[in-house]
């Protein structure tokens, strides 16, 4: 009976024990959730915390510019323009009159404003007469054609006989250069000091008499224009140009070329 007693007790109290630690389990369970809530309210708070601060970044400053807590200001004063002066008008006395007059005698004559008749004017020159006027027809400008594109190219004597054109021109160039072979004087060159290929550039003209004109030279020495010159006046009178039946006169263009040997 004893025995059974202490079973009995001792599963009362192994009962007792299973009791309190499912109550502790319990506990412990409940207490855990809670603690997790409030470290994660704690948590979400110190996060928001660190969300709302401002941060704020100072800039050092190296220059020495004084700090600017104070304004800054300049007293500028007030100057009150004065009122102008007006000068008051001065007035002026007038000066009286006085009533005593005194006869001034005129002895300046006075012309009479009277018409004269004047002198009538006397024409001295005597009547024209439009029969006796003699109008003066003005020299015709006569114009010289070159002798490439003149109709009919003056004859130089010689060439008579030929009857083209182009054969005269021809005919009229070699007797020219004949001529200034024969007469031209060549030593003249070493003379004055020139050397080498001598070129003179000449240009005359023959007029509608056929006689040479106008004669213009271009060289390397004012003596080889003279004897250019006395040459051209040598060459003879000619049967002059024609266009349209007309006596023209022609342009002619002689270049004239010579060597100089030392």
């Amino acid at each position: 009976m004893s025995n059974q007693k202490k079973t009995h007790e001792l599963i009362r109290q192994n009962e007792q024990l299973v009791k309190k630690s499912q109550k502790h389990d319990a506990n412990l369970q409940k207490n855990t959730t809670l603690y997790f809530q409030i470290g994660l309210i704690v948590c979400l708070l110190a996060v928001f915390g660190l969300l709302e601060m401002k941060f704020e970044t100072t800039i050092p400053t190296y220059g020495g510019d004084p700090p600017l807590d104070e304004p800054y200001s300049i007293d500028i004063p007030i100057v009150k323009p004065e009122p102008p002066t007006i000068k008051e008008p001065i007035e002026q006395k007038q000066k009286k009159q006085s009533n005593t007059y005194v006869e001034v005698p005129n002895d300046i004559p006075i012309d009479p404003l009277i018409d004269k008749p004047l002198d009538p004017i006397v024409n001295t020159n005597p009547p024209i007469d439009p029969d006796d006027i003699n109008l003066v027809d003005k020299p015709p400008v006569e114009v010289f054609i070159p002798v490439n594109l003149v109709q009919v190219v003056p004859i130089y004597p010689g060439c008579e006989k030929k009857k083209s054109n182009d054969e005269r021109r021809k005919c009229m160039s070699k007797k020219i250069d004949k001529l200034i072979q024969r007469k031209f004087d060549t030593d003249l060159g070493s003379e004055f000091g020139l050397s080498g290929r001598q070129v003179i550039r000449t240009l005359f003209k023959i007029d509608k008499n056929g006689k040479i004109t106008d004669i213009r030279i271009r060289a390397p020495h004012p003596g080889l224009e003279k004897e250019a010159k006395r040459i051209i006046n040598i060459i003879p009178e000619m049967t002059p140009a024609k266009q349209q039946n007309k006596n023209v006169g022609v342009t002619y263009t002689l270049p004239i070329v010579f060597d100089v040997h030392n």
